[in-house]
């Protein structure tokens, strides 16, 4: 099929940040883009050929959408499923398939899935709701991790469970328990596979979390481990990719443990925070290889060519509001550093607002860098 600078057109289910520096690499190859998102201010909606308003977990809006384009992707796993299974049941072509988000959509089925697998991951137990989990407290060691099994993203639908009290504030939802895991990293790997089965991966990146938000702050390539956990990781996330049969991006997030042990926490089917570094300090970025491989062209190189240090940009606390990036102008002065900014009209606290990547040779530098930009830029409202 002829992509570039034709009739196709791929669609895209979701028009958050992803989906819009998705659609760069789109523009870079001329490639026709159709957007469905909820709201009307999403940030893909002024880079896209046509973009249509809608519920993604609406059967109807997602079916509707996908009869208008030759092949399927999303930025965001809350989609409809049913819709999708049907699209791909009447010869759409869905990237990743409906079968492997189903793996992955629900937290306790994904954690499931690594322990039939073989896959190592922390030790968890399933509760069907938060009342079925209360009822078996006494079986459980505290402190332990609570996660909701839909609906979490962003380190919301995640708690840290230290006493029986700090359940009181919990949803009564569907949720897991999982066995707190003494580590000394939180690593990331990114898997990028087409149909034809070419598989890649990126090198393994360093998280680092704010403390209160359980968000990623920073993210560090490459990750500063010795190079036998590394290959071990890399190792894992290949086989999580194989057992999930996944064709696009498969971001893997995971636990060094204290003995250099890797553990699977959980992952993502497309392009992931983890991996925007990639933009400027990779020969071909996270972006650009998703859309290779969804169209099953040649992966291009993951290789870094450069060490990149990516700082998020989100909201301040005590800002809600329309959006003022401060001091923004000042790190625009410096080299190596490149703002992201998203097009999210409204901030709040601790929203994902932009991204800042740090390029150098140096990764110390880059490093340091990267805390005076954190430092200095501040996302409030006006």
């Amino acid at each position: 099929m002829n992509y570039f600078s034709s009739d196709f057109k791929l669609g895209i289910l979701g028009g958050g940040q992803l989906g819009k520096m998705l659609l760069f690499d789109t523009r870079k190859f001329d490639i026709q883009t159709y957007v469905l998102d909820p709201s009307d201010e999403a940030p893909s909606k002024i880079a896209c050929n046509k973009f249509f308003q809608g519920d993604l977990m609406d059967y109807e809006t997602v079916y509707n959408f996908g009869k208008q384009v030759d092949v399927l992707t999303f930025e965001i796993e809350l989609v409809n499923l049913e819709a999708l299974t049907q699209l791909e049941n009447e010869g759409l072509k869905v990237y990743p398939s409906p079968k492997t988000l189903k793996g992955i959509q629900n937290k306790g089925v994904q954690k499931d899935f690594y322990a039939k697998n073989n896959i190592p991951t922390a030790p968890f137990e399933r509760f069907e709701n938060l009342e079925n989990l209360k009822s078996k407290i006494s079986d459980l060691k505290l402190p332990f991790v609570w996660k909701c099994t839909e609906f979490g993203y962003d380190g919301n639908g995640v708690k840290i469970v230290r006493q029986v009290s700090d359940l009181d504030t919990l949803p009564n939802v569907e949720c897991i328990a999982e066995t707190m895991v003494p580590f000394k990293n939180e690593l990331a790997v990114i898997v990028v596979r087409n149909p034809s089965g070419e598989m890649k991966t990126y090198p393994v990146v360093e998280m680092e979390f704010h403390p209160e938000a359980n968000q990623v702050e920073y993210v560090i390539c490459p990750a500063r481990i010795d190079e036998k956990v590394a290959e071990k990781a890399r190792a894992i996330a290949l086989q999580v990719s194989e057992n999930f049969n996944h064709v696009g991006l498969l971001a893997v997030e995971m636990f060094q443990t204290q003995d250099d042990e890797i553990l699977v926490n959980e992952v993502a089917p497309r392009p992931h925070n983890s991996g925007h570094y990639s933009i400027e300090a990779s020969y071909t970025s996270q972006f650009e290889n998703h859309l290779r491989a969804i169209l099953d062209l040649p992966l291009g190189n993951t290789d870094s060519k450069v060490a990149g240090v990516m700082v998020n940009l989100v909201g301040a606390e005590g800002h809600s509001g329309n959006v003022v990036y401060e001091n923004i102008e000042t790190i625009l002065g410096w080299d190596g550093v490149t703002p992201h900014i998203y097009g999210k009209k409204q901030t709040r606290p601790f929203r994902k607002m932009g991204h800042v990547t740090i390029v150098n040779e140096n990764m110390q530098e880059a490093r340091r860098i990267a805390e005076e930009v954190k430092n200095t830029i501040r996302v409030i409202s006006a």
